[in-house]
């Protein structure tokens, strides 16, 4: 059975809310002239928390009246706050007593704030295997954050539920993890509790510090060693640092709560609604709005739908005792015809069914079928074993006959098939002479297009949109040198983690595809694109390209030599031998050898010697030019020239890559094992090694390439009447743009390469300074090259702005096609993420889109070749190029017929063009 995640205590920082709903709410009166704002206020955060948060327990904590201990530590704590207004005071007491009316355990203990309470209840929540959703808006708090807890501001405007701030929430909004916000605090002292923090050290450089140093006590040890007034302040402050940190530090063990730490399951537990209660606060206070929902209330409805009765759908299945859905399993393991045959009756007559294929290997051109699962209805999936290696006493059935009758149901196109990556299970059944029909559906792609920035394995989707949990593959097959194969694990283990699979896999289909549904433009994207692109990958995995072996063998051996003399020449720099490939090496050379200044640290303090430094250091020195070199030939050698000969498979006699659509957040494809899509093309070693893709006999490569795709969708989204006439009427835009520039009408080659450094630079969001560096020019001059380009592209200008602007709004952009480009950085109080953030934003509606376009593209040249019955192979995507394998016969048309169809694949307001090649190999072709 699967393991349904665990339970949740909900428990809400009362004090937090209450001086926010004051302040936040007008100045409400009852008919007798008392206040009543934060009452509302409460009220209506408990109802609807409830609500957004299923729970089984629960608790509201209110401060303490009177000192705490922390004001024993610093008589000055909150010294600076102004009392309690008596408005406010007026309505403490009624509040007190409409959180117990409602049903929520009420806590205080005396000497010890809230903060302390919450953060004992949440720790040993975790130790009972509890969740924590915290409700409050005090900062403080996030240093409870962690993967059993979440802190939620229900007051600040972040979606339906306020913003959630989980240990990534917590990153983005200060810099620093929630294990370091003690740390944090205590550098920079909260100025509303009165805590001094060590002077001149603000939030930047607090998140400077620790994310150089690690942590305050190691800040405080190198305190002599930082330089200026900050290391000053620190030796100064080092008396006062360990007050400031325990006045910051939450409690964990706060007395008093005894009896709600060891009985948390029935002390916290929801109590029932007091109506009767209720009716006399409401007739009290006049408050007969905010309890209408409650009091008029079927007797029929639980207390949860009486207090927000249209919205029970949210809530359904949770009770005191149970999760969010009680799911009753019925998994069965399949082990005669008989049973085997009944299965395909139940799941012909449904009508989409799961399944997950199990199997020896991730690697499709070598993986056997260990199993098969299906899933028809929630909690109803059964496992068919056929071959588990540790079980014989238990009668698996023949792989041949479990295939014979499941095939007709795999084929048929009346019922609609559902996987977890379907492509893999494609591949699988496909080498196994079984080809799906009907509709497909593929639940990590319907992730992808909702989500792309999240993750999209099925553990992680089912935990985020289900809450339910099941057997992970490590449980099932260990961890490293101890894993074992699935065809090893006994069959009722697989059964039972395979079933999950399946059943999870549907469960997950009905609430993303409802989501995809709810969005015209997203689901057409599901539908019309990355389905049918999935399709066109699995053919060309299928494919491979031929590699000649030879034509690498000889560049390994020129390699070798060259690298070789590489490392003399280094060593003959350095005055002495070393490592090239050791980075710590490298560093004591540059860095205490050599004397160079470091110009940057590594996450463990280092000075780094990564390509940024080096080309930085390469400006000035030879020896980092000659360890660039080094690295550029090595990995050339060691991922290409020396790989891919050891990866042609024996039986294709060719070299098959694997295209994954859910990894790129923009939507462009990546490739690994081998990533044919990273292979340098401005050496001439990287050309060479295109070089050895080639064709075989009778057949020639071609290439089909759009042509500055991304300044001409940058031409449609910003609707620039200057960029769009250059295109429509063929000009050379990057000429183009140097005339419009430089005030002339015959342009230089230096103009023109200056006026593309600055046409794709934009599109990347490049700064004055990066500009002024790629072209080797003052930052002025830069600047100035700029604004010229937006005085003389003036849409251009306002299309960036603007979509910076509705990034920063919305969390995204969007594609000409409609699909949403997250960027989850956008808002960051880091500085250096939130400007790579917004750089991003720029590029990735014109990246998006491009991607859209070339999964179009695939498409459209698929139904060309089935159409017209063409022999010609589609063997790769690389960005915005297709690459084919073509007979010699058919090149002239198919060069003809691919053109037209990929610069018709959609309408902009610019045309598309393509370039098409053709040679003996792929570097030919270009």
């Amino acid at each position: 059975m699967s393991e349904l995640l665990k339970k949740r205590l909900l428990i809400v920082d009362a004090s937090s809310f209450l001086y926010r709903a004051y302040h936040a709410l007008p100045d409400l009166r009852s008919k007798k002239g008392h206040p009543t704002g934060a009452l509302y206020g409460v009220i209506n955060m408990l109802k609807k928390v409830r609500v957004d948060w299923p729970s089984q327990i629960c608790a509201c904590v209110f401060d303490p009246q009177g000192p705490t201990f922390r004001n024993e530590i610093y008589s000055n704590y909150k010294a600076t706050r102004s009392s309690m207004p008596s408005d406010l005071a007026l309505q403490v007491q009624p509040i007190f007593e409409v959180v117990k009316a409602l049903g929520w355990p009420l806590l205080q203990v005396k000497g010890f704030e809230a903060d302390d309470v919450i953060g004992t209840l949440v720790f040993e929540a975790s130790k009972n295997h509890f969740d924590s959703v915290i409700i409050s808006g005090d900062k403080d708090l996030t240093q409870l954050v962690n993967e059993d807890v979440i802190l939620v501001d229900t007051m600040s405007r972040h979606g339906i539920t306020g913003k959630v701030y989980d240990a990534q929430g917590v990153l983005d909004k200060f810099g620093v993890k929630p294990e370091k916000i003690v740390d944090y605090l205590t550098l920079v002292g909260d100025q509303s509790d009165n805590i001094p923090g060590v002077k001149k050290i603000g939030a930047k450089t607090a998140v400077r510090l620790l994310n150089e140093y690690g942590s305050l006590d190691q800040i405080v040890a190198s305190a002599s060693n930082i330089s200026g007034v900050v290391g000053k302040n620190i030796q100064e402050a080092k008396d006062w640092i360990p007050i400031g940190k325990e006045l910051v530090t939450i409690k964990k063990n706060c007395p008093n709560l005894e009896e709600f730490v060891e009985q948390m399951s029935s002390k916290l537990k929801w109590l029932p609604i007091e109506f009767k209660k209720i009716s006399a606060i409401k007739n009290e206070y006049d408050l007969g709005g905010v309890f209408k929902d409650i009091l008029n209330g079927g007797e029929d409805l639980s207390d949860d739908e009486k207090l927000f009765p249209n919205s029970h759908s949210l809530i359904k299945g949770y009770s005191d005792e149970q999760p969010k859905q009680i799911i009753n399993l019925n998994y069965k393991t399949i082990f005669s015809l008989e049973k085997l045959h009944n299965l395909v009756k139940i799941i012909s007559n449904k009508s989409i069914v799961a399944f997950d294929t199990e199997t020896t290997s991730l690697n499709t051109r070598e993986a056997l079928l260990v199993g098969i699962s299906f899933s028809w209805d929630l909690g109803c999936a059964a496992y068919v074993p056929i071959g588990h290696v540790h079980d014989a006493n238990k009668n698996q059935l023949d792989l041949h006959e479990v295939l014979s009758i499941l095939k007709p149901w795999f084929e048929s196109d009346k019922n609609a098939k559902l996987a977890h990556n379907l492509k893999y299970d494609q591949h699988i059944l496909e080498r196994n002479g079984v080809f799906l029909g009907g509709v497909l559906h593929d639940t990590l792609l319907q992730s992808y297009v909702l989500e792309a920035h999240r993750r999209h394995d099925l553990e992680s989707l089912s935990q985020r949109f289900l809450n339910r949990k099941g057997i992970s593959y490590d449980d099932l097959t260990g961890k490293g040198k101890k894993r074992i194969g699935f065809e090893e694990v006994e069959i009722d283990l697989a059964s039972k983690y395979s079933c999950e699979d399946s059943d999870f896999t549907l469960d997950l289909h009905k609430t993303l595809f409802a989501m995809l549904s709810a969005d015209a433009a997203l689901f057409k994207i599901y539908k019309e694109i990355e389905i049918p692109s999935l399709q066109v990958l699995k053919e060309m995995e299928s494919t491979g390209v031929y590699i000649d072996e030879f034509l690498l063998k000889e560049q390994t051996k020129e390699l070798t030599n060259k690298i070789f003399s590489l490392e003399k020449k280094a060593h003959s720099l350095a005055g002495r031998s070393f490592n090239l490939g050791s980075p710590k090496q490298i560093g004591e050379v540059l860095f205490v050898d050599m004397g160079y200044k470091p110009i940057k640290k590594t996450a463990g303090g280092a000075p780094s010697t990564d390509e940024s430094v080096l080309e930085k250091l390469a400006e000035n020195y030879p020896l980092p030019v000659v360890l660039i070199e080094w690295r550029t030939l090595s990995k050339l050698k060691s991922t290409y020239t020396e790989k891919l000969p050891k990866m042609i498979d024996s039986n294709s006699l060719r070299v098959h890559t694997t295209f994954s659509q859910a990894t790129a957040v923009t939507g462009r494809l990546a490739s690994s094992d081998p990533n044919l899509q990273n292979i340098p093309v401005k050496t001439e070693e990287g050309r060479r090694i295109r070089a050895a893709f080639v064709a075989t006999s009778e057949k020639k490569i071609v290439s089909a390439d759009y042509s500055q795709i991304e300044l001409r969708i940058m031409a449609h989204l910003s609707e620039d009447k200057s960029l769009i006439t250059a295109f429509k009427n063929g000009q050379d835009v990057h000429s183009t743009t140097a005339a419009e520039i430089f005030g002339v009408s015959k342009v230089t080659s230096d103009q023109r390469r200056t006026a593309k450094v600055i046409n794709f630079g934009l599109i990347y969001g490049m700064s004055a300074f990066g500009l002024s560096k790629n072209l080797d020019i003052s930052i002025d001059a830069a600047k100035s090259y700029i604004d010229k380009y937006f005085m003389r592209y003036p849409m251009v200008a306002s299309f960036m702005k603007n979509t910076k602007n509705f990034a920063k709004e919305n969390g995204y952009v969007e594609t000409v096609f409609g699909r949403k480009l997250w960027l989850p950085e956008i808002r960051s109080p880091n500085g250096p993420r939130r400007q790579a953030s917004e750089r991003a934003a720029i590029n990735a509606p014109m990246q998006g889109t491009a991607a859209d376009l070339i999964k179009m593209a695939m498409i459209n040249v698929r139904k060309l070749i089935i159409d017209n019955k063409f022999t010609s192979k589609m063997i790769l995507q690389v960005h915005d190029e297709l690459v084919f394998e073509t007979p010699v016969e058919e090149l002239e048309d198919f060069k003809s017929c691919i053109k037209s169809v990929m610069c018709s694949v959609a309408e902009l307001k610019v045309p598309l063009e393509v370039d098409v090649g053709f040679g003996e190999n792929w570097e030919q072709a270009h």
